[in-house]
């Protein structure tokens, strides 16, 4: 591991820095999430079109992600990011100021550069470490990062209730102006190979997409944060709209899947390099789909309580938690040299299936179907993301098989 000095611009950055870029682009995802309501009644538009803001900003950190990825493997890690955070700035201050669906959502858009922070901070770890350290890093910056989006729905419900819901936008400005200042001071250059010119590494994405290792980690990442995703596009209509909650209610009750997702990134960055990435993946895959499993049994009992549908979300964020690190260092493990390459079409297909599933599980929600369908979609997700972890374990054994 290369050696790290805090504030010290010529040094990898400290995790610290990995932890707060990762987490301003989860803070500026769902900060908002309870005050979507109170927004569409502001703005005098049905929920369905403030939900684009969910949505559509998660299917444009898909588009975001393609280009993140190859820029900072030609021009490096450190300027992109400074990049992406002066974009996320200047969004912010437009939707402070909106008046109007259109403008907030265009600006909404432009505020996905900040999914950088993302991709850059699992980029910048393989840069420094080998694949199964790299896990175990990963774990612990998701865990810490994890610490901000799990306030900040609570956050953003009291902000809404105190001043409105504009007041999430200059949170996050205000945050982003501190993560800046700390990136220029810290973040040092980890790229040592940078790519001979940027579409090399668009002519570098056929050997990734034809690798079946490559799809498989990708997969099980995608149908993991499915499940998550379908949470955040659905969980506000259920709890805004079906159980009746106050912004800063509904804002607590996503502290039960945040929760879970912290534990289970502790322990994914415990014992990820001890245990190995593929099996970290089986057991949180199990764990989720348990988790998924208990609110549709209560359900079908006609215990359609708060605290049915919201507690076993921390069983779900807990398998989350420990498999999503480990399917993410795989991602960036497949082709070592194409590293920020392969984070950023992983992640664009990760989040495109994320978009797709939000979409989905807030357009089949209404008052006559209550909280069902979201319940079974976040089932099926979970479901899948295992198939797709037995999908590798196979090409493991293939490949072990064929060696010997």
């Amino acid at each position: 591991m290369l050696p790290t000095r805090f504030f010290d611009r010529t040094s990898p950055p400290h995790i610290v820095s990995l932890v707060s870029i990762a987490g301003l682009s989860a803070l500026t995802m769902n900060i908002f999430l309870p005050s979507l309501p109170a927004m569409a009644k502001d703005l005098a538009v049905d929920y369905d079109r403030v939900q684009i803001l969910v949505s559509g900003y998660i299917a444009m950190t898909a588009l975001v992600q393609l280009i993140i990825g190859p820029l900072s493997d030609r021009y490096g890690r450190r300027p992109v990011m400074l990049g992406a955070l002066a974009i996320l700035l200047a969004a912010s201050l437009v939707c402070m100021t909106a008046t109007s669906i259109e403008v907030l959502t265009v600006a909404r858009m432009a505020q996905t550069a900040v999914v950088a922070g993302l991709v850059l901070s699992r980029a910048i770890i393989r840069d420094m470490v080998p694949v199964e350290e790299a896990a175990s890093m990963i774990g612990y910056v998701t865990m810490g990062m994890t610490l901000v989006p799990m306030l900040g729905p609570t956050v953003g419900g009291l902000l809404s209730d105190a001043f409105g819901w504009r007041a999430n936008f200059a949170a996050i400005a205000i945050a982003g102006f501190l993560v800046l200042v700390l990136v220029r001071s810290d973040l040092g250059e980890t790229n040592r190979q940078k790519s001979s010119s940027f579409t090399a590494q668009f002519r570098a994405w056929p050997g990734l997409l034809a690798s079946g290792r490559f799809w498989a980690f990708t997969l099980a990442a995608t149908f993991t944060s499915g499940a998550f995703f379908a949470f955040l596009g659905g969980a506000p209509f259920v709890g805004g709209t079906l159980m009746g909650m106050t912004p800063s209610v509904l804002g607590l009750q996503f502290m039960f899947i945040a929760s879970g997702y912290i534990a289970g990134n502790f322990l994914s960055g415990r014992y990820a390099r001890r245990a190995g990435i593929e099996a970290m993946m089986l057991i949180g895959g199990g764990v989720a789909l348990a988790g998924a499993s208990l609110p549709i049994l209560f359900f079908s009992q006609d215990l359609t309580t708060s605290l049915a549908f919201f507690a076993p979300q921390i069983i779900v964020g807990f398998g989350n938690g420990l498999s999503l690190p480990s399917a993410n260092a795989g991602i960036v493990s497949v082709r070592p040299e194409l590293a920020g390459s392969a984070s950023g079409l992983g992640g664009a297909i990760t989040m495109g299936g994320g978009a797709f599933v939000s979409w989905l599980a807030s357009a089949i929600l209404s008052v006559e179907t209550g909280a069902m369908p979201l319940l079974l979609v976040m089932f099926a997700c979970c479901v899948l993301a295992l198939l797709a972890i037995g999908w590798l374990w196979l090409q493991r054994h293939i490949s072990v098989g064929a060696t010997r």
